[in-house]
């Protein structure tokens, strides 16, 4: 559901939430720490710096951080920045046109369950992503009643 990019998005933006806040890092290093290549790793950071998600400072010590505490930052913040809100808005078979008043055969299921997404795309912040948090959502979010996010490399 998530592009590569998304993806190697978050997986930056949570090696960044686990450094210190202050310091600026390397994007070199980060690609190695990541094993992504730095190319397509420093495209993905500027739509990070663009959405104010990251800052970035040029130079020789230049690099990249968090622009704000990764507790304020949220799953969804980043995959909008990157992939942007089509898997929130768009139907799940891609039919133009699909909605209330001609829906499509997953329409409801797809409502229900986008519905359930987006609620645990806002709960869960870069700062839980970054501890290993195990993730226990309420019942209202099944079926990700109880789901592990623990991303680490």
């Amino acid at each position: 559901m998530l592009s590569k990019s998304c993806i190697n998005g978050l997986r930056a933006s949570i090696l960044l939430a686990q450094k210190e806040q202050d310091e600026f890092i390397n994007i070199q290093k980060i690609s190695s720490e990541l094993n992504v290549s730095f190319y397509f790793l420093t495209k993905i950071l500027q739509q990070l710096t663009s959405s104010g998600i990251l800052e970035s400072y040029k130079g020789p010590n230049g690099g990249v951080k968090l622009a704000q505490n990764p507790g304020e930052i949220t799953f969804r913040d980043i995959v909008i920045s990157i992939d942007g809100d089509h898997l929130l808005k768009e139907c799940i078979l891609g039919l133009p046109g699909c909605g209330i008043e001609k829906p499509c055969p997953m329409h409801e299921k797809w409502t229900a369950l986008r519905g359930n997404l987006q609620r645990l795309m806002e709960d869960v912040t870069l700062k839980d992503l970054a501890n290993g948090n195990d993730l226990r959502l309420s019942d209202e979010i099944s079926p990700f009643k109880s789901i592990n996010l623990n991303i680490r490399n």
